[in-house]
């Protein structure tokens, strides 16, 4: 009996073994699946371009657009508000030069009227 009992007991052992090796493979098998699936994302995240960095460029381009446009509207009006000034200016000048010359035309007329009247 005790004979049997060895046997017994190492057959016992033996498929404790066998179970030991089933589990560490099936732990191997989903150890190297894991790994196939990490470094396939990995890849995948690395050749994948980053839309939304593209989106993100974008919306700041569009965003410094609008503030330039704005800058650029205020430095057009001012430029245009500029020039109106300096327009009004030479008109009020020019106005002031053919006030001044009709004035003196006017003088020169009285004048030249005057000594055609001593004259006669």
């Amino acid at each position: 009996m005790e004979k049997f009992n060895e046997l017994l007991a190492a057959v016992q052992a033996k498929e404790n073994e066998k179970n030991k090796v089933r589990v560490l493979w099936i732990l191997a098998i989903i150890g190297a699946v894991a790994t196939m699936a990490a470094i396939a994302y990995a890849v995948y995240r690395y050749l994948t371009p980053d839309y939304l960095e593209d989106f993100d460029d974008d919306f700041d381009d569009d965003f410094d657009d609008f503030f330039e446009d704005d800058e650029e509207e205020t430095e057009e009006e001012t430029e245009e508000e500029t020039d109106k000034e300096a327009e009004e200016a030479a008109d009020a000048e020019e106005a002031a030069d053919e006030a001044e010359t009709g004035e003196e035309a006017a003088e020169e007329a009285e004048a030249g009227e005057a000594e055609e009247e001593a004259e006669e």
